[in-house]
């Protein structure tokens, strides 16, 4: 691990360390350790088991998206390279931002694939992952809003997560509407930029770079234009996004404090706005969103909420984290080099 990231890595540690304590001194330790002690183990077991089953979606979208660019991958093979990626994303900073080379560095040692067609693959999970996302946000809450008063709280959330989702969607757009301009002007302006130290060769590093941009359009050019493959891909999504909804219902359920589905299928897609945090994995970011998210929208006592948090982020987070490291040194790969 370089200086830059080992720094970042640790900063970001201690940002997650300071929030997660924050929010137990806030709601208070010896509740939520009681709650956690009463907690129901066969619930908490069907909370991991829930868990599984959203990884395992989301391996198979992967799995899709690469046999769109003629990468073929066994359904195992997938799930742990998927674990993999997700581990990635959990130990970088700024999640899906800072895990996404590492991930696509996997896919292609695996797969024998160029490294910008695992990139292709990886973010093309990311990036198709907003859109069931935002549509279980709106109509969850435009359903709970018909029947509850929608609170400050959830109003700055879906406002937040709605401005950061267009920012998102009008990057990407004006990068594919000029991506000719892109693949000709960038490569021409850090190539002779790296040239200037001892160690790059300015003209390998512009025609390797263009290369690569090339290649990385194209590979997006043919995901996206394999539509029946493509509603698949986001069926997968959707089903991923309700297993981490039922997985919260279930984990709420393990600390005794039953609460309605339909709060979590918009109350996890909205916490995962603080997932763009410089937090590993949104560590630390994440469960404060969802305790005050929950807080004003199920009338729970906040201790219970924070334990049922716990209870979920252990089978979505903390599980894939043993599961992809585990896979990713069985597979050889090295989180960071």
């Amino acid at each position: 691990m370089e200086g830059p990231q080992r720094r970042a890595l640790i900063l970001g540690t201690v940002g997650a360390v300071v929030l997660l304590a924050l929010l137990f001194v806030v709601v208070g330790v010896d509740r939520v350790v009681g709650a956690l002690a009463a907690a129901d183990p066969l619930l908490v077991a069907a909370t991991a088991a829930i868990g599984l089953c959203w990884l395992a979606a989301w391996s198979l979208m992967l799995r899709a998206v690469l046999g769109a660019l003629d990468v073929e991958l066994s359904v195992g093979t997938a799930f742990l390279v998927y674990s993999g990626a997700a581990f990635a994303n959990n130990v970088t900073p700024f999640g899906q931002a800072g895990g996404e080379p590492v991930a696509a560095a996997l896919i292609s040692k695996v797969a024998e694939a160029r490294y910008e067609t695992g990139l292709v693959g990886i973010a093309s999970v990311d990036v198709l992952n907003v859109v069931p996302s935002v549509s279980l946000v709106f109509l969850g809450v435009g359903s709970y809003a018909a029947t509850t008063a929608v609170g400050d709280r959830v109003t700055v959330a879906v406002a937040s997560a709605a401005a950061l989702i267009a920012a998102i969607v009008t990057a990407i757009a004006l990068v594919w509407r000029y991506r000719v301009a892109v693949v000709d002007r960038v490569p021409g302006a850090i190539g002779p930029f790296l040239g200037r130290f001892d160690r790059f060769d300015a003209e390998t590093i512009e025609a390797g770079l263009a290369d690569r941009l090339g290649n990385f359009f194209a590979d997006i050019e043919r995901v996206g234009t394999d539509r029946r493959r493509l509603v698949g891909i986001v069926a997968l999504s959707l089903v991923g996004w309700l297993f981490q909804a039922a997985a919260l219902t279930v984990a709420f359920a393990a600390v005794g404090h039953p609460i309605s589905p339909l709060i979590p299928v918009f109350v996890v897609p909205l916490s995962y706005v603080a997932g763009a945090t410089p937090l590993p994995g949104g560590l630390g970011g994440i469960e404060a969103a969802l305790v005050g998210l929950l807080v004003p929208t199920t009338g729970v006592a906040a201790s219970a909420i924070t334990a049922a948090v716990l209870v979920f982020r252990g089978a979505v987070y903390w599980l894939p984290m043993v599961i992809g490291g585990a896979s990713a040194s069985a597979l050889g790969v090295k989180a960071f080099g």
